[in-house]
């Protein structure tokens, strides 16, 4: 995949989603301001725009980019389609590690993963000094790589870290007002439709909950809880140690919670709102503890 086609199919998604955030016969803003929004050259918002327009989304005459009607899910790009190769890797590294049952303590050899995921080293190196910064790997000095595990003691402290993040996040969003608890709300329908059709679409679920979790997350602006927020994201929808027997019903209670939550945004009860997320956390947690298979540190010789 080029890094054009991913920017732009990344760039479109998001435009979907401002689609659903502005009302019927509404406008868009300037292309100078999507630009900045989406963070893509003008040019690709142009394509971004003809291919709403064609899709009959939008009607752009001039400056006016009318939304003509809400997109619905089958128009949104796969997340293969979007992302870059050194986003991809995250979900084929964790495949990787599962495929070659490595265990805590093992070497990483960057030549290896090269070849394996058909990349320059210059990718991988990259990626792995971007994924290491989450302490799942290291580089030895004048070593290779090393796998350090998913450890209960790891996930103890993630969870620490996230319930302080996301609640203050979750605060900022109640605190915004119904402009952008609308962003939240006009997902209703996406979980719906998922929830009618969970047995076929279960799979489909990281991507909305990626979705809905993000609105609070990118809207607090803090761009160390973004990064965290990455961490969290690929331990819950890619992390290689998660039990794939009761996939489906995960995906189906927490769907169901993030309908609680935006059922009581509706009714205006900011309190119950803050309830219904406080509950989904504390789900998610327990949900993590009994549904992961932990690594367990690899004994050096001479141990007991």
């Amino acid at each position: 995949m080029s890094r054009t086609s991913s920017t732009y199919n990344q760039g479109y998604n998001r435009a979907l989603d401002l689609v659903c955030e502005t009302e019927l016969g509404g406008d868009l803003p300037t292309e100078t301001a999507l630009s900045r929004r989406w963070d893509v050259s003008r040019t690709t918002v142009r394509g971004i725009l003809n291919g709403l327009q064609a899709a009959n989304i939008i009607r752009w005459t001039g400056r006016s980019k009318t939304v003509l009607r809400k997109p619905k899910a089958n128009e949104y790009f796969p997340e293969e389609e979007t992302a870059s190769n050194v986003e991809r890797l995250s979900s084929l590294f964790m495949e990787y590690i599962f495929a070659g049952e490595l265990v805590p303590g093992e070497a990483i050899i960057e030549s290896e993963l090269a070849k394996h995921f058909e990349v320059n080293s210059t990718v991988v190196r990259e990626f792995l000094i971007r994924f290491s910064r989450f302490g799942l790997i290291e580089k030895k000095p004048n070593r290779h790589w090393i796998l350090n595990g998913f450890t209960r003691d790891f996930a103890e402290e993630l969870f620490t870290v996230r319930e302080m993040f996301e609640h203050q996040a979750f605060l900022q969003f109640l605190g915004a007002g119904p402009d952008e608890h609308h962003k939240a709300i006009c997902l209703k329908p996406e979980h719906t439709l998922l929830l009618q059709n969970m047995e076929r679409d279960f799979l489909q679920f990281p991507r909305l909950d990626e979705k809905f979790h993000r609105i609070w997350i990118d809207g607090f602006g803090n761009r160390f809880v973004r990064d965290f927020f990455e961490l969290v994201s690929l331990v819950f929808h890619y992390h290689y140690r998660w039990n794939k027997i009761d996939e489906m019903e995960r995906n189906h209670d927490a769907a169901e919670q993030h309908l609680k939550i935006i059922a009581a945004l509706e009714t205006g009860d900011l309190d119950k709102t803050e309830a219904a997320f406080r509950e989904h956390l504390t789900h998610a947690k327990e949900t993590l503890f009994a549904s992961v298979s932990w690594d367990v540190k690899k004994q050096t010789s001479g141990s007991a």
